[in-house]
């Protein structure tokens, strides 16, 4: 569904993804690790259209997408959160999945000031789609709450629930248990669990291995901008590299 070929990224000097290469087949649960400052961050930027590519590919299904928008991703079904909050604190909870839905909605300012009722149709909608997607995620109790009103770990099953709300076929999730505790980032990695069960194509950066090991598929190991493996948790587990990458190399022994 994904492929990425000899992607590189650089700034100034400082080669922050070099030439890496890997693919993301549809309907799996892909995650990237890597220790502090291996790329992982910017590699999402370069394939959810933040940042430009120095050099290489982006394919995504038969379409080249490496340095288009984030809107034009968004129109082809790729989705994202990311690692630090994006949340409108202005606004509700459900007004903010709503934001989601964005690139479904038709309406025009003419419209909405002339009041036609096929604009207000399809806003009930949208609220009740928004709703349903609060429930999946576990905010429920938080439907007529104002999103400044509500605690970090619900916040970030909200911001999953705007990235569902554009009905992706490829949903990117930066970092989605960072700052949670045990039971916070047991209840993500079920939610994962599930929206990959539905068939929708999910790739994880994340730094708690315990989660990535029991919802992945397969494993991307970046080092130093570099890939340094790939495969199944399993084998990731067991790879002396990525062993010595994140402990060192006298933590091979033990």
């Amino acid at each position: 569904m994904l492929t990425i070929a000899n992607l590189s990224k650089s700034f100034g000097g400082l080669h922050a993804v070099q030439e890496v290469s890997f693919h993301v087949p549809k309907g799996c649960v892909y995650s990237v690790i890597g220790p502090n400052g291996a790329g992982k961050t910017t590699l999402f930027n370069l394939i959810s259209g933040l940042y430009t590519p120095t050099a290489g590919s982006i394919r995504f299904e038969d379409a080249e997408i490496a340095g288009l928008p984030p809107e034009a991703l968004a129109r082809l079904g790729l989705s994202r959160t990311f690692q630090n909050l994006q949340i409108c604190r202005n606004l509700s909870a459900i007004e903010n999945v709503m934001v989601g839905a964005n690139l479904s909605l038709n309406g025009s300012m003419f419209a909405a000031m002339l009041r036609w009722p096929g604009l207000a149709r399809a806003d009930r909608a949208c609220r009740k789609r928004a709703a349903e997607l609060m429930e999946r995620v576990g905010c429920g109790a938080y439907l007529r709450a104002d999103a400044a009103a509500m605690p970090y770990g619900a916040l970030k099953r909200l911001e999953i629930a705007r990235a569902l709300a554009s009905n992706p076929r490829i949903l990117f999730l930066d970092e989605p248990a960072a700052g949670l505790n045990h039971t916070e980032t047991h209840e993500i990695e079920t939610l994962i669990a599930d929206i990959a069960r539905d068939g929708l194509t999910v790739v994880v950066v994340e730094h708690d291995m315990k989660l990535v090991m029991n919802v992945s598929d397969r494993i991307l190991v970046l080092n130093y901008g570099r890939k340094l493996a790939e495969g199944t948790p399993e084998e990731i587990r067991h790879d002396a590299e990525v062993i010595a990458a994140y402990l060192g190399d006298d933590a091979q022994e033990g």
